[in-house]
């Protein structure tokens, strides 16, 4: 599980994505988000905008992401 660091109350699905480097292009992040290959919290999310806070685990290709608050 990799984590990753955010400075603001939340982010949103789809530059998570690019920020961890699982997606180049918010283009290419909104077509996996879409077609339901990313889960949030365990759940699928075809919502590109959802919303991931501290705590959340996003998880794509394998991959888990954990969301965590770099100033804790």
């Amino acid at each position: 599980m990799s984590k990753v660091y955010i400075t603001t109350e939340f982010i949103k699905l789809e530059n998570l994505l690019k920020i961890t480097g699982s997606m180049t292009t918010g283009g290419q992040a909104k077509l996996v988000i879409k077609e339901g290959l990313v889960r949030h919290n365990g759940e699928i999310c075809t919502e590109r905008g959802r919303k991931v806070r501290p705590g959340d685990t996003v998880e794509f290709d394998g991959e888990i992401f954990e969301v965590k608050d770099e100033n804790n």
